[in-house]
């Protein structure tokens, strides 16, 4: 079985600290939300990402969940971590 893997593993966005994109891009605050540790299996909040604002996807850093919320539910990763954890899947904490 693969590994899970965190959001930015996934999606290859630099934005970790580290990161291929951190300098230009800023740090993304997923890898850095620790209250989400290890929910739906992640790491920090790389498996928890669309309640965290300040996200950069689809070219632009999104806002609140609520405003988010929309583009999160289309977002492939999430329907990955969604069908990985099966019936466990936290959507909101």
């Amino acid at each position: 079985m693969e590994e899970k893997k965190n959001c930015w593993e996934y999606m290859q966005c630099g934005r970790e600290p580290g990161g291929s994109n951190a300098d230009e891009l800023g740090i993304c605050p997923v890898t850095v939300a620790f209250l989400y540790d290890g929910i739906n299996g992640g790491k920090i909040a790389g498996r928890f990402c669309w309640p965290v604002a300040g996200t950069f996807c689809n070219g632009n850093i999104q806002g609140i969940f609520a405003i988010k919320l929309k583009d999160c539910l289309k977002c492939p990763f999430f329907k990955i971590v969604a069908r990985e954890e099966g019936k466990s899947f936290i959507f909101i904490k």
